[in-house]
């Protein structure tokens, strides 16, 4: 009886063990990207000193190597604004086609913020949506672009929310992919970078975030009006790729800007900025690039744990679609290689390992009294 009760007590002590253990190791879990890369305010870099900015967080990176050369308060959950298409762009691009002809409607026309010019009634091929997208940051260009793939705004939402956490972009919760002011639309310093690298990888992104100019058609007569892309560094940076600008009221102005000189591509993000964040973006580059042999990394930009085009459900898939399914609980659980079995273990609680040796024992507790009555029974019968 003792050897039965000693065994089931080890037992839950053994298993009780690697959960505790687990549960340490993830409280002294580094941030994403390096143990620098924090929420705090104070400016990470080593071997030179950044300019000062007003962004209340930013940060430069290498976008071949993924090295982080500085940030500030990279993973302060901030809202992004408009930088937030560049996720939605993401999770579009590679389900759509782009000859494709859209038909604006009322709600496209009716959205909030910034427009391109989205008619009623108005075709529209999705190349040139996703060109007012990126240059005008038309959030109407956003909604007929969304409802045109399967399962409308609703199904866009998850999937941008899919593949953020796929990328490790875990800062990120998207409730709007025109990036407004929505309730819980937040992202960071750090995942915009995540989200213009996965992005500048592709050729048709690169090409829309670095277009200057593009043409609108007129609605009540003949011809085009010009529409020009509103990141300024495209017009003022020797070597700018784009990305992304974006502006409400509650985020301020938000930015990701890229650039490339002497072998070597640099994006630089910024978020809550109240001014001047073209001049102080291009501040930041030309301490990147001039200082950049002299930079030792703080961090890194972690790569996808999947592609893009899986997470996106693969290419030339759109749909007009009126269906609205409801959003599934979104998991922000990024597992490593070899953490599945653990992780799933952690998730268990003690008691519910101790539980069955508790449970049973009672029984063996009440075994011997049994066989004692028993016995009495065959005693008494004999006399």
């Amino acid at each position: 009886m003792r050897v039965l009760l000693t065994a089931c007590v080890t037992t839950a002590l053994v298993v009780s063990g690697p959960l505790a253990a687990t549960a340490a190791g993830r409280a002294a879990q580094s941030p994403v990207g390096g143990a620098q890369l924090t929420t705090g305010p104070t400016v990470v870099a080593q071997g030179a000193t950044p300019p000062a900015v007003h962004a209340s967080a930013f940060l430069i990176a290498d976008l071949d190597t993924g090295a982080v050369l500085a940030a500030k308060a990279p993973h302060a959950r901030l809202r992004p604004a408009s930088t937030l298409k560049t996720l939605t762009a993401l999770v579009l691009l590679p389900r759509l086609n782009k000859t494709d002809q859209v038909v604006g409607t009322d709600q496209d026309a009716g959205i909030e913020g910034s427009k391109v010019g989205v008619y009623p009634g108005c075709k529209y091929t999705v190349d040139l949506l996703f060109q007012g997208m990126f240059l005008a940051s038309g959030n109407d260009a956003v909604h007929a672009l969304a409802t045109h793939d399967q399962g409308g705004v609703p199904a866009t939402i998850d999937r941008m929310n899919k593949l953020a956490n796929q990328i490790g972009a875990l800062d990120t919760h998207v409730t709007d992919p025109t990036g407004l002011d929505a309730d819980g639309q937040l992202s960071s310093a750090y995942d915009l970078a995540l989200f213009a690298r996965a992005g500048l990888e592709r050729e048709d992104f690169a090409r829309y975030a670095s277009t200057k100019y593009t043409n609108f058609p007129l609605v009540k007569k003949p011809g085009t009006y010009q529409v020009a892309n509103q990141n300024h560094l495209l017009f003022t940076y020797d070597g700018a790729l784009g990305v992304k600008t974006g502006y409400t009221t509650l985020a301020r102005n938000t930015f990701i800007g890229a650039a490339q000189r002497g072998g070597h591509r640099i994006v630089v993000t910024m978020m809550n900025s109240p001014h001047g964040i073209t001049e102080e973006a291009s501040n930041l580059l030309d301490w990147a690039f001039q200082n950049y042999t002299a930079l030792t990394p703080v961090g890194t930009l972690i790569k996808p744990i999947t592609t893009e085009s899986k997470a996106g459900g693969g290419p030339n898939v759109s749909k007009k679609s009126s269906t609205r399914t409801p959003l599934p609980k979104r998991s922000r659980t990024v597992l490593e290689h070899g953490q599945a079995v653990q992780s799933l273990a952690f998730r268990v609680p003690v008691w519910f390992y101790a539980a069955p040796p508790v449970l049973l024992l009672p029984l063996f507790l009440r075994r011997p009294r049994a066989l004692k009555t028993q016995a009495r029974r065959l005693k008494a019968r004999r006399h």
